[in-house]
């Protein structure tokens, strides 16, 4: 089991760290499924608008709901989760070489959202990485069984982690890659 998770610091920072992997394994041709989060400033309403990218190639899907400027509550709409959820699901079965997620956020903590996904991709020996935040990690790490390994939140070690858990993945059963044999970036 290739399950791996990051935590970087500032608010949106997996965010973008996630996405610029995604596109870099898509230029190197490795079958990326998942999802990445997109903020955008909404300076005259309140709080970012957050969409996540279906990927490799979407759509892009808003996943939060515009409460107005004085809201507080939750602002992530379940139904586009959930839709963004049954598109990577779709993704997964047509098959992929590493899933990317965003976030284990406070749905998937509950049992819903992206969980049943991890769960089949690591019945299917397909490496994930996934966001964390702390309010989060003991879910997380329950749900792992402690199993995940935690990835530094740079682009250079994100990179290191999926080339070698992708090019570990395609090594058919019965062989072994050739000692000292990395992926370069």
């Amino acid at each position: 089991m290739q399950i791996a998770y990051t935590m970087a610091p500032g608010r949106g920072d997996s965010d973008l760290l996630l996405e610029g992997l995604a596109r870099h394994l898509l230029t190197r041709e490795i079958r990326v499924c998942g999802t990445v989060q997109i903020n955008t400033d909404r300076p005259d309403a309140g709080p970012c608008d957050m969409d996540v990218r279906v990927l490799p190639a979407g759509p892009t899907l808003r996943i939060s709901q515009n409460l107005g400027r004085a809201a507080r509550g939750c602002r992530l709409d379940p139904a586009a989760l959930e839709a963004a959820v049954a598109l990577v699901e779709t993704g997964l079965r047509a098959g992929a070489d590493i899933l990317v997620i965003n976030k284990f956020g406070k749905h998937e903590a509950e049992g819903r959202g992206f969980r049943a996904a991890i769960g089949e991709a690591v019945a299917n020996d397909i490496p994930v990485l996934v966001g964390l935040n702390r309010l989060n990690a003991a879910a997380f790490q329950e749900f792992v069984g402690g199993l995940a390994t935690e990835i530094p939140a740079t682009p250079q070690a994100l990179l290191a982690w999926a080339l070698d858990a992708t090019v570990s993945a395609a090594v058919p059963i019965g062989w072994t890659r050739a000692p000292g044999l990395r992926t370069c970036a």
